[in-house]
């Protein structure tokens, strides 16, 4: 849908922008609530919701073809433009029989690497003319922005064919340098799987898949990144070491050694990413970045997953960093505070070594 029916949801929407929020949540029994610096909090002076409001604002976003699949399946997933300012990527849902939405905002221009604070392997993976790269984390850490990013910059710098296959098309990426087909599915094609499996046979050069979601999509991937293409791909995980370990672990057991071959010889990089409050509001990622050189290739093939940690601890003139590596240095830039860099980390004890390094002054608390 390209227009709002709704005049009150253009308000909540507004109010969601002039607080540099993320999302809007309707649920009836609650006012409209939007999530600021990674905190939900209520409209000020917005009423409760009813059921019947929910329910109408909800249809009202939905295409006749989104509304059966609805009624049949109680949720749905669907996007629209809002002005000039924002794509609003939605999920209708019901919860305790009642419609609900999620809505979250995607400003219409695309942020630079510098405004994300991307790591250099950004600007490496990028430039690789074929491989597999992997973008992780929970949801809602930004994985979707730092993709479209990349995206951007190879369509600005490359002659080349750029295939994308969401549910649904978030950022949208206009012809520059290369050409960008970006096929959305229940609008463009009827699911998923059939989307991903027609994608070697529309010429892509770099195939970007909005996310993982069994076995035949991350094989497909791995396929056609071993035939030459660079394929980008998102999976919820929380660390790099991880993302190689649920790639392995979606297989059968006969299959997994077959798999890890085929990973290790495919794998370019995995960037994954974590939000983090920033000192004075906002907020700002942190990056893991681990890098496909001969040694990690190696441990992949061998099941050792467990040693890349060390990996990218030691092997930062690789372009390599862990989580506390990125972490520690938004503590000591004063970006963000010790104590919500801690809330993040699964390593607390190498984040203060890192900080004893970089900063001989700092001190535990």
């Amino acid at each position: 849908m390209s227009e709002l029916n709704s005049p009150t949801l253009e308000s909540w929407l507004q109010a969601l922008w002039d607080r540099g929020g993320s999302d809007l949540l309707l649920s009836s029994g609650s006012a409209p609530r939007i999530r600021v610096d990674g905190k939900l909090i209520p409209i000020p002076d917005a009423d409760p919701l009813t059921p019947e409001q929910c329910d109408a604002i909800g249809r009202s976003l939905l295409t006749p073809g989104q509304t059966e699949i609805f009624e049949e399946q109680l949720d749905v997933d669907f996007a629209f433009s809002w002005e000039d300012k924002a794509r609003i990527r939605g999920s209708i849902f019901t919860q305790r029989g009642q419609t609900a939405l999620a809505l979250r905002l995607i400003p219409a221009r695309i942020p630079s690497f510098e405004e994300l604070g991307l790591p250099y392997a950004a600007n490496w993976v990028a430039e690789q003319p074929r491989g597999f790269v992997l973008v992780t984390g929970p949801t809602g850490s930004g994985k979707s922005t730092t993709l479209a990013s990349i995206v951007n910059q190879i369509n600005e710098q490359r002659a080349c064919h750029i295939l994308t296959i969401e549910d649904p098309v978030e950022y949208v990426h206009n012809h520059k340098t290369a050409a960008v087909s970006q096929r959305e599915v229940g609008l463009d094609s009827p699911s998923f799987d059939r989307a991903l499996r027609s994608a070697l046979r529309e010429d892509p050069d770099v195939l970007l898949i909005g996310e993982m979601r069994d076995i035949d999509s991350i094989q497909i991937a791995l396929t056609m990144a071993e035939t030459g293409h660079l394929v980008f791909a998102t999976l919820h995980t929380n660390d790099a070491a991880q993302a190689i370990d649920r790639i392995i672990d979606v297989f059968p057991a006969w299959r997994q050694e077959q798999t890890r071959v085929q990973l290790a010889a495919s794998l370019s990089a995995v960037i994954a990413q974590r939000l983090v409050p920033k000192i004075g509001g906002g907020m700002v990622a942190a990056f893991e970045v681990l890098i496909a050189t001969n040694p990690v290739r190696n441990l992949i093939r061998e099941g050792r997953s467990n040693q890349l940690q060390n990996v990218m601890f030691t092997n930062t003139k690789e372009g390599m960093q862990t989580l506390e590596n990125s972490l520690a240095r938004l503590i000591v830039e004063k970006v963000v505070s010790y104590e919500d860099a801690m809330k993040i980390t699964a390593h607390p004890k190498e984040l203060i070594r890192t900080l004893e390094a970089m900063d001989r002054t700092f001190v535990p608390v």
